[in-house]
């Protein structure tokens, strides 16, 4: 029954936005504010820790509405799946699986990042505004699920990510 697919998308999309919501907010205005995640990238090699905790943090705070909504999906995902994958290779990844482990392992980011993975392939689901506006409104939009909309997410999200470690990560030896 496709209402179960349906319903599956929906409590995806939403766990996504909630999360990239609060690392957003958190980013931006918790703790150390905009400043304090900026010298935090600092701190782990990103730099300008300033430019880098702004893109990140925007790019949080924008694709947690995209992903409540269902709207243009793969893109979304994708910026999820960008910010995880530096998180995961600059911060993480160094400190084993679990998140309990000193330092924070990538248990939590990895999970997030196959999350992204997964609803950029199956993508807004019908009840979603890509459904109504795409799906069923505009023939030719089949990069918004299936193979179509993974290869979008992980070659944005991906190769996004890629770029910025190899131009901007410069880790302590």
């Amino acid at each position: 029954m496709t209402h179960g697919l349906d319903l599956g998308t929906l409590l995806l999309r939403v766990a996504l936005g909630v999360t990239m919501l609060a690392h957003g907010y958190n980013h931006a205005w918790g703790g150390g504010k905009l400043a304090g995640t900026a010298r935090w990238f600092e701190s782990i090699g990103i730099r300008p820790g300033r430019v880098h905790a702004f893109l990140a943090t925007s790019t949080e705070l924008v694709v947690a509405p995209l992903l409540f909504l269902g709207l243009l999906t793969p893109l979304a995902a994708a910026g999820v799946l960008g910010v995880m994958l530096v998180a995961l290779i600059s911060n993480h990844l160094k400190n084993g699986y679990f998140i309990f482990r000193p330092g924070e392992g990538y248990e939590y980011v990895l999970f997030i990042t196959f999350a992204a993975l997964a609803l950029a392939a199956l993508g807004g689901g019908g009840w979603s505004i890509d459904d109504r506006l795409f799906v069923h409104g505009v023939p030719g939009c089949r990069w918004l699920f299936g193979w179509h909309g993974l290869l979008v997410a992980a070659v944005a999200g991906g190769g996004g990510a890629g770029l910025l470690l190899a131009t901007c990560w410069r880790p302590k030896r």
